[in-house]
């Protein structure tokens, strides 16, 4: 039996959120963890010796230089990452990039150009619009007819926020780190519709500007031919509605758009039927096999392997219209990074 090919990933970023990706590459066979970069040596050779990585590196110039990695796992601050995913592309390096992809539009062209330029894989790591479960939804767009809305919830009281009100002021709630709830989770209600929908003709915005800079709520609305689209997302309160898709002939409903669980199509009837407006849910989705995070690694192993580079759904193009789309709520709301302004 021929033996798997593995593609040796290097890690920048030693926070929560890569441990849940490692938990789910872990799944592909094809994932090898080889090297991770941290700042200190320290880190480094804990995070290290937690999942038995053979290499450490403290200057990630060295290690995107390395002939042991084929591709980096980036999940560094939003700030950071542009400029590391481009020095490890420029030396041949495979990017799979945590969401957001850049700090604003402007660097993600250059990226992208950059990945071009040396044929490599550059993707989003937005995990939700690459499960089976979106996929399925999206499949079933057809059914629900005549499409007029789209409607999608983001509001997850933040525990930093509580720190932020003490008067410490956490990397998640600082503008020099291109942060705020647009960029964490609001991005999640975005992409999903780029992904369906395409590009918005028009956007409107408002949300509640916090002292530090950033935005800690907004709700945006968007104008497509024939239908309209609307998004709610926050960091300083929950919420638990769900995502629809309303279309004549009935409706899509996912339970939540950053993980979706459950899928189901909910038809019309008729009102000469009596029987009332809607007909009973139907289940749509799915149960999931794998863990959440297995299916972007899948998707991005899949694209090195094959040589095709660009993903159809976590594409360059789509990723460049998300971070349109957020610089142009951004500046509706006044929220501005550092990293706007021009070297």
């Amino acid at each position: 039996m021929e033996k798997t090919k593995k593609i040796r990933f290097g890690i920048v970023g030693t926070n929560f959120i890569t441990d849940w990706v490692i938990t789910g590459a872990k799944q592909d066979e094809r994932f090898e963890l080889t090297a991770v970069y941290s700042r200190t040596k320290e880190r480094a050779d804990e995070f290290a010796a937690r999942y038995q990585i053979p290499h450490t590196f403290t200057s990630l110039e060295a290690m995107a230089a390395s002939p042991l990695i084929d591709a980096v796992y980036i999940a560094s601050p939003n700030f950071m990452h542009a400029s590391q995913s481009i020095m490890c592309m420029q030396q041949g390096k495979h990017v799979l990039c945590e969401k957001p992809l850049a700090s604003n539009a402007r660097e993600a062209r250059e990226m992208i150009a950059v990945a071009r330029q040396y044929h490599v894989t550059l993707m989003e790591a937005m995990k939700p619009t690459l499960t089976p479960n979106f996929l399925r939804l999206k499949a079933a767009l057809a059914q629900v007819g005549t499409i007029r809305r789209y409607f999608s919830s983001y509001c997850q009281y933040s525990s930093r926020y509580d720190k932020y009100k003490e008067g410490v002021v956490l990397n998640a709630f600082k503008p020099e780190y291109s942060n705020g709830a647009l960029m964490d989770i609001g991005i999640y209600t975005i992409y999903p519709m780029v992904v369906l929908f395409g590009r918005p003709r028009q956007i409107q915005a408002s949300g509640v500007l916090l002292e530090s800079g950033v935005d800690g709520q907004g709700a945006v609305n968007f104008e497509y031919p024939g239908m309209n689209a609307t998004v709610l997302y926050s960091k300083i309160a929950d919420s638990m509605l769900p995502t629809e898709i309303q279309g004549e002939a009935g409706i899509i409903t996912a339970n939540r758009i950053n993980l979706i669980g459950e899928v189901t199509f909910t038809p019309r009837i008729s009102a000469a039927s009596g029987k009332g407006p809607v007909a009973e849910p139907q289940v749509i989705s799915i149960p999931s096999g794998k863990d959440e995070y297995f299916y972007e690694v899948e998707e991005f192993i899949n694209l090195i392997e094959s040589g095709k580079r660009e993903s159809e759904i976590n594409s360059p193009e789509n990723s460049l219209i998300v971070l349109e789309i957020l610089d142009e709520i951004r500046r509706q709301l006044g929220v501005i990074y550092p990293s706007d302004k021009m070297d």
